[in-house]
């Protein structure tokens, strides 16, 4: 079979994936958005025949779930002392009992959910299906960030809720694609979508309560997202470029798991 031939699957899926997004996102659904991403993984996981291992659906090694922490730890703790320094936090109304219940919810749920849905799918089988075309790490980490960005447009154009406003748009899709970088190379040096759904997981727990999203505002009061959000804000995007660059140097440092080679 061509490379071409086995390319069809991968684009088929992704193609897909954005269809029914963007469907559900125009019709009220986005709440459930991320939901199709599971029976579509279910599926071309099926057709394929990818073994589990190649899906990354593995425990990976335990010290790249430190990697794992710390890259929110970082990234959200920097952009927050940033801000502070320049007197852009107000947390003189912040619950912060609520806040860090909210942040516990947040996070454990997208873990599990994650994991099932956009990790299961775009960094699971996606990245999975286009080894299995010929396509090397390097190559799946690149094109499974760019669907991952481009299958995030309809939320945050459409009338979602989560839309931020428009001027803000470019530089969230940007960092889409920036974050998807680091979490595709954690699952390169782990082999596992359970290493990056924990990683997921903390980032939208502490990017949702602490700094807010769409037109809400977080736990430190932050009003001038378009420069201190962590998704939607420049120096967000900035933080998330250099801990990329840092992380991408290590993946190349090290040995690459045997389960990476293509199924």
């Amino acid at each position: 079979m061509s490379r071409s031939a086995t390319l069809l699957g991968p684009i088929a899926g992704v193609f897909a994936a954005i269809a029914i997004t963007t469907t559900m996102d125009a019709t009220g659904l986005s709440v459930f958005s991320a939901l199709p991403l599971f029976p579509l993984m279910l599926f071309f996981w099926w057709l394929q025949h990818i073994s589990r291992c190649s899906m990354g659906f593995v425990w990976g090694q335990w010290n790249r779930y430190g990697l794992a922490i710390l890259y929110p730890g970082v990234v959200l703790s920097g952009i927050g002392l940033i801000s502070a320094a320049l007197g852009a936090v107000d947390t003189s109304h912040t619950h912060w009992e609520k806040a860090w219940l909210n942040f516990g919810l947040i996070s454990i749920s997208t873990i599990l959910v994650g994991l099932l849905t956009e990790e299961g799918f775009f960094r699971g089988w996606f990245w999975a299906s286009l080894q299995r075309a010929g396509q090397t790490a390097g190559q799946a980490l690149i094109w499974s960030s760019i669907a991952f960005a481009l299958w995030h447009v309809s939320a945050v154009t459409l009338n979602t809720g989560f839309n931020p406003p428009l001027a803000q748009v470019p530089v969230y899709l940007i960092n889409a694609a920036v974050i998807g970088v680091i979490w595709g190379s954690l699952r390169w040096i782990s082999g596992s979508v359970v290493v990056t759904s924990v990683s997921h997981g903390l980032w939208n727990g502490g990017a949702y309560v602490l700094f807010g999203f769409g037109s809400k505002t977080g736990a430190l009061g932050i009003k001038d997202t378009a420069i201190f959000g962590p998704e939607v804000g420049v120096l967000g995007l900035v933080l998330n470029v250099f801990f990329a660059v840092g992380l991408w140097f290590l993946v190349r440092g090290l040995a690459i798991s045997p389960r990476e080679k293509p199924a």
